[in-house]
C-alpha cells in the first residue's frame, strides 16, 4: 500500500469532502432553517443552522479572517502531507481528515458567506455541528496522540 499512498490519500480527501458537502446540500433542501428533526433519539438530531463564525459560533461575520486562517492551516497540513508522504499511515490519515474538515468548510464560507451546521448531541449539550466539523475533531484528536506517540519513539515530521 505505500507505493499507492500518493493516490489512496488523495482520493480518501476527496470522497470525504463529497461527503461533506453532500450532506450539507441534503440538509438545506430537506430540513428548514432553524427546525429540529429527530435522527436517532436520544443520540443526535438534524437542524439547520447557519454559522457565520467559527466553533461555538465564536467570532461572527468574521468570514475572511477564517478563509485566510483555513488557507494557512490547510496550505501547512498539506506541506507535512506531501513531506511524509512515506511515513506513518496514522499520520497521513490525521492530516487527511484535517484537509477534508478544513476544505469542506472552506467552501461553504467561499459559496455561501456561511457554514452550514446540522448535528445536535441530544445526550449533551454541545454546539450544533457539521460533517467536516467531525473530520477536523478527529484529525486534530489523532495528529496529537500520533505526535505524542512518535515523539516517545524520536520520531520527527
Amino acid at each position: 500500500m505505500k507505493q499507492y499512498r500518493y493516490l489512496y490519500f488523495p482520493l480518501l480527501m476527496v470522497v470525504l469532502v463529497a461527503l461533506d458537502q453532500w450532506s450539507k446540500l441534503w440538509i438545506v433542501k430537506h430540513i428548514p432553517l432553524g427546525s429540529i428533526h429527530k435522527g436517532l433519539p436520544p443520540i443526535f438530531s438534524l437542524t439547520y443552522l447557519r454559522n457565520y463564525g467559527a466553533a461555538f459560533s465564536i467570532l461572527q461575520n468574521q468570514q475572511w479572517f477564517f478563509v485566510i486562517l483555513t488557507i494557512v492551516v490547510v496550505g501547512a497540513a498539506i506541506y507535512y502531507f506531501i513531506r511524509n508522504l512515506n511515513g506513518s499511515f496514522w499520520f497521513l490519515l490525521s492530516l487527511s481528515l484535517i484537509i477534508s474538515g478544513g476544505l469542506g468548510n472552506f467552501i461553504d464560507r467561499v459559496r455561501l458567506g456561511y457554514v452550514v451546521d446540522m448535528v445536535h448531541l441530544d445526550f449533551m449539550d454541545f454546539a450544533i455541528f457539521n460533517v467536516a466539523d467531525s473530520y477536523l475533531t478527529v484529525g486534530v484528536v489523532m495528529l496529537f496522540i500520533v505526535l505524542w506517540r512518535e515523539g516517545e519513539d524520536g520520531i520527527n515530521h
